[in-house]
């Protein structure tokens, strides 16, 4: 049976997409369905599904970025993009004969996208380098959000209310609702959960390495790679290092 990942950030849009399915397809399975851009990485890499439907502005990575990744750990996926009315984006998406869908899904559109995937077959996913090349080209067209990222936050250790610098983080852990902040000083607790603040900080410097961690990229000494395909960070100012999940190590593949 054919499989697929679903991720959208949004709940109730989430669960329209996977009942469009059911209907426009209803051979395909529905392998996981993710509300953000670590868990859709993370589940393209355990199912292998042969399609993967993405919305571009999720939580941490995006859509662009999970499917850069993917390409490397489940080659095969074919990948479509979803997304509210960006003209950039569709132009990009265009130019680069790339499938996407309109928010909100027109049954006809949905109809004809499967059917090209149909007609294309199996093995038919873009290639990473491609992949890469869109993302560069939309981030150049200023496709991120203009909000500024967070340059401090307030944490709790103990009775002691602290402000925190963003530059002083080593790396944010997620600690059930809340999230632990570690500085080279030792670590603080934030009344946010990890899923929020992935979206307020600076992508260029803040990496998500798995589903319950966030590094700050300027804190990290060296990337230690094994044979399996995982990786660990050491880290400059603090003594443990970081467990790097298989599927984000492309993420580093530069450094």
């Amino acid at each position: 049976m054919l499989k697929t990942v679903v991720a959208e950030d949004e709940p109730l849009l989430r669960q329209a997409l996977c009942e469009q399915l059911e209907h426009a397809w209803p051979e395909l399975e529905i392998a996981a369905e993710c509300e953000d851009g670590a868990a859709a990485l993370e589940a393209i890499a355990e199912h292998r599904p042969d399609v993967a439907f993405l919305d571009i502005r999720m939580p941490g990575l995006t859509g662009l970025e999970v499917a850069a990744a993917a390409a490397e750990a489940s080659p095969a996926t074919q990948v479509v993009f979803v997304t509210a009315y960006d003209q950039y984006a569709v132009d990009a998406f265009e130019r680069g004969a790339v499938d996407y869908l309109l928010k909100p899904i027109a049954p006809e559109r949905l109809a004809a996208t499967v059917q090209r995937i149909k007609a294309r077959g199996a093995g038919e996913g873009l290639a990473g380098d491609a992949l890469a090349a869109l993302v560069r080209q939309l981030d150049a067209g200023r496709f991120a959000e203009a909000r500024p990222p967070l340059t401090w936050i307030t944490a709790s250790a103990g009775r002691e209310t602290r402000l925190i610098m963003i530059d002083d983080v080593a790396y944010f852990r997620a600690d059930h609702k809340y999230t632990t902040v570690v500085t080279a000083e030792g670590e603080a607790l934030m009344r946010k959960p990890i899923r929020e603040l992935l979206g307020l900080l600076d992508p260029a410097v803040f990496k998500q390495i798995h589903r319950s961690t966030i590094v700050n990229l300027k804190a990290v000494a060296a990337v230690i790679r094994d044979d399996s395909g995982k990786g660990t960070l050491r880290l400059r100012q603090r003594p443990e290092t970081l467990l790097v999940s298989q599927p984000f190590m492309i993420l580093f593949r530069n450094m």
